[in-house]
C-alpha cells in the first residue's frame, strides 16, 4: 500500500506539474509553483526552480500519504474519491494556504502592506490566486483533481 502511494504520489505530482507548467507556457496562468516554493530557500531564480520542483515533489508525496490515510479510514479507494480529495485540496489551497498563509511565511513574497522601498521577489497570489491570472484557480483545481485521481487509481488497499 505504501509503495502504491509513493508511485501514485510521484506520478500524480508529475501530472499536476505538467498541467500547471503547460498552462503557464500557453499563457493561461502566471503561476510558477517551482519558483514560489524555491524562493523560500534561495534568491537565485535559476536555483530556486530546481529546489522548488524538489520541494513540490516532496509535498506531493506527503499529500499522497495523507490521501492513503483517508482511503484507509474510509475502507475504500477509487480514482473518483481521489479526484474529490484533490478538488477539496485545491479549494483549501486557493482560499487559505496560498492566499493567507504563504504570504505570511514566505520571506520574499510581497503583501498588500509591502512598501515601495521593499523588494519583494514574488508577487502575492491574492484570493483564489487571481493575481496570477483569471484562469489560475480553475487550472489549479483541474490539476489537483488529476493528482487525486491518479493517486486514487494507483493506491491499492
Amino acid at each position: 500500500m505504501i509503495a502504491s502511494a509513493i508511485a501514485g504520489g510521484l506520478l500524480g505530482t508529475a501530472v499536476l506539474t505538467t498541467i500547471v507548467r503547460a498552462a503557464s507556457e500557453l499563457n493561461l496562468t502566471r503561476m510558477d509553483f517551482a519558483l514560489i516554493l524555491g524562493t523560500m530557500v534561495t534568491t537565485d531564480r535559476r536555483r530556486a526552480r530546481t529546489y522548488g520542483y524538489g520541494i513540490h515533489f516532496g509535498i506531493g508525496l506527503a499529500f499522497a500519504l495523507l490521501y492513503v490515510a483517508l482511503f484507509v479510514a474510509m475502507h475504500r479507494t477509487s480514482w473518483w474519491l481521489g479526484a474529490l480529495f484533490g478538488a477539496l485540496h485545491a479549494v483549501f489551497l486557493g482560499v487559505v494556504v496560498i492566499n493567507v498563509l504563504l504570504p505570511v511565511v514566505h520571506p520574499l513574497m510581497g503583501t498588500p502592506e509591502t512598501s515601495a522601498s521593499e523588494h519583494a521577489l514574488i508577487e502575492p497570489p491574492g484570493f483564489l490566486m487571481l493575481n496570477y491570472g483569471r484562469s489560475t484557480f480553475v487550472i489549479t483545481l483541474l490539476a489537483h483533481v488529476a493528482f487525486g485521481a491518479v493517486v486514487g487509481w494507483a493506491v491499492r488497499l
